[in-house]
């Protein structure tokens, strides 16, 4: 079904092109099945927000497309993004689990479809079908993983030269070879690079061109360009 924003409504999970990839969406037919009939799709326009830090958990969303940052806000207004997820992932699991209220915003990046499951329905669904506590725990298993090595790399950097030479070094290709020229697409704003990193837009745009005039970096419009991956990791390792 065609839909606003150029995108394609997923309605129908068995008919999902990517479903085999994505560690929750992956079940046997049965679950699947009744999956589609407690879900419900619905697509979002960028800055759209699907849940609050502190609000009651509702239900689950299962991100279909599009990236969703997931950031906490401090009393004075500062913004950290503790996260990006993207298509497969389940958000808001922890709370519907446990019950307890959402620990971070939810908020769309770019248009997407995001489908909601209500908390109820999620957890009767868990209870009755065999296998899918494992899918949960699972993917529980895999968000903290992916939330833990973001704070231990914002953590253990001792400047924000240092938070923005291992988020580059992360974006690259990891199997690319020392110093090979390998573009990746930079998809985020130098605002949301300040809130992953734990800086300001002002720090962030200074980094890009001291590392541009050191010939770390080249970056034409959206592609971005690692041309000293070793320096980099000196950088990283200093």
């Amino acid at each position: 079904m065609r839909a606003p924003y150029g995108l394609n409504i997923l309605d129908n999970c068995h008919a999902c092109p990517v479903r085999e990839k994505h560690l929750f969406c992956d079940l046997p037919t049965r679950a699947v099945q009744r999956l589609n009939e407690i879900t419900a799709p619905a697509i979002y326009p960028a800055g759209a927000l699907l849940f609050l830090e502190g609000q009651v958990p509702r239900g689950v969303f299962v991100v279909c497309t599009g990236r969703v940052k997931l950031l906490t806000r401090s009393s004075d207004g500062k913004t950290l993004i503790i996260r990006i997820s993207r298509s497969g992932d389940v958000l808001g699991l922890a709370a519907v689990v446990l019950d307890r209220r959402y620990e971070v915003t939810a908020e769309m990046m770019e248009p997407g479809q995001a489908n909601f499951i209500l908390r109820e329905s999620f957890m009767q669904f868990v209870r009755e079908e065999p296998g899918v506590v494992l899918r949960v725990a699972a993917e529980l298993s895999r968000s903290y993983y992916s939330t833990f090595e973001g704070i231990r790399n914002l953590g253990l950097a001792a400047s924000p030269t240092e938070r923005f030479a291992r988020l580059l070094l992360c974006w690259s290709d990891t199997t690319a070879q020392i110093d090979a020229a390998r573009p990746c697409k930079l998809s985020l704003t130098q605002s949301e690079i300040a809130e992953l990193i734990g800086t300001t837009r002002e720090t962030v745009s200074r980094l890009f061109a001291r590392f541009k005039e050191e010939r770390l970096l080249a970056l034409e419009g959206a592609t971005l360009v690692l041309r000293d991956r070793a320096a980099l990791q000196r950088i990283v390792h200093c």
